[in-house]
């Protein structure tokens, strides 16, 4: 796909005058790096940096039954989320498969008094998700509305976060709960605010239109530069939520596992009042889980300077046992780390004998718990 086709944010213009390195992303052009990479992901471990991520898609759903539509059609229970909170949820197949990981905003009731939820889907299954709710709303008095261009999304994040943002908005940031969101004004400019991140680090999301995404960019960066922010790219936010051990998907979740199989069966609430999409293959798949545990997630730590990447084989004793879903080079750590599924027989912490198949050398590697770094609050 040439540049041209590509779908381009409302920072396009501003990416390019700062020399980004452009890259197709889930059909957008996105800033890979500004600069130096290793630089980018320390600037958010230690002070602050500045995403532009307007490519994820919203989709807002309102109405008298916009609760029970979303508790039908996701596996979380949205109906029990307050007003300003957020829910960390999954969409999936009626066989159980996951189609995407998602996060759901309780927005303020409108007008007419009804509740209001903006659901936060990934680029790469943006139109998949809004195609799968509007589907599953036929039968509810709800509405499904596709806002992906009614937003820009820009992100801070690192330990200056909450300095920076306090520095251009009266908004309670010390109240403002992780996973919650509430509406304001940075900067003079209308946004919501959401304290989400997937950095591992203390940060903060500001939805807001497109034709104010430049103002508001500008004026983080003046405001944080004396922090040290500076602009980052997509490929520190890999390495940033690889180290935290945050899934990807389509590499530690896709159609062909389940909430289950993936280590995240938490968020599978069968409890819930109703049926919902997937719950007889999900109680299946849940006591396979108690009976026959899965592969695992784990984390691997390289012992040599070698990478692993997506799809290499994890092997032990001469046999398969597992598969590499994400790897780098860690700037943390100083070392190449991986996230991989290995049999439950060889995923504790400290397992020895294992390796990773690098184009036919079995390099060694230490298997650790998830995630590889934790900001000290």
């Amino acid at each position: 796909m040439s540049s041209s086709d590509l779908r381009h944010t409302a920072l396009d213009a501003l990416h390019r005058s700062l020399g980004a390195t452009m890259t197709d992303f889930a059909g957008w052009d996105m800033p890979l790096r500004y600069g130096s990479e290793r630089d980018e992901h320390n600037a958010v471990r230690t002070r602050a940096g500045l995403f532009d991520l307007s490519h994820m898609g919203e989709i807002t759903v309102t109405g008298p039954q916009a609760a029970a539509l979303l508790d039908f059609a996701l596996v979380g229970n949205i109906a029990s989320v307050g007003t300003g909170r957020a829910r960390y949820t999954m969409i999936c197949q009626e066989d159980g498969g996951i189609l995407d990981d998602l996060i759901v905003y309780r927005l303020a009731d409108t007008e007419a008094g009804l509740r209001k939820y903006m659901v936060v889907a990934n680029a790469s299954n943006a139109q998949v998700v809004l195609d799968a709710l509007t589907a599953r709303a036929a039968g509810f008095d709800a509405e499904v509305r596709d806002d992906r261009d009614a937003y820009a999304l820009i992100a801070v994040q690192g330990p200056a976060s909450p300095g920076i943002l306090a520095s251009l908005t009266d908004a309670d940031l010390d109240g403002l709960k992780y996973y919650a969101g509430l509406p304001g004004t940075v900067a003079g400019v209308p946004a919501l605010i959401a304290r989400t991140g997937y950095t591992g680090e203390d940060g903060f999301e500001l939805f807001t239109a497109p034709e104010h995404a430049e103002e508001l960019w500008r004026a983080l960066t003046e405001a944080g530069a004396p922090e040290g922010l500076i602009p980052c790219g997509l490929s520190c936010r890999d390495t940033l939520r690889l180290e935290a051990g945050m899934p990807l998907y389509g590499h530690e979740l896709s159609t062909s596992l389940t909430p289950f199989d993936a280590g995240l069966g938490r968020v599978v609430k069968f409890e819930k009042e109703g049926d919902f999409v997937g719950r007889a293959a999900l109680t299946e798949a849940a006591a396979r889980a108690q009976e026959n545990p899965p592969r695992k997630l784990v984390g691997l730590v390289a012992e040599g300077r070698r990478v692993p990447r997506a799809g290499y084989p994890v092997v032990a004793g001469g046999k398969v046992i597992g598969e590499v879903t994400s790897g780098a080079p860690s700037p943390t750590l100083g070392k190449p780390i991986a996230m991989a599924y290995v049999d439950a027989s060889h995923a504790e912490p400290g397992t020895a004998g294992v390796g990773v198949d690098i184009r036919g050398t079995h390099e060694p590697y230490e298997v650790v718990a998830l995630p590889f770094y934790r900001r000290q609050k």
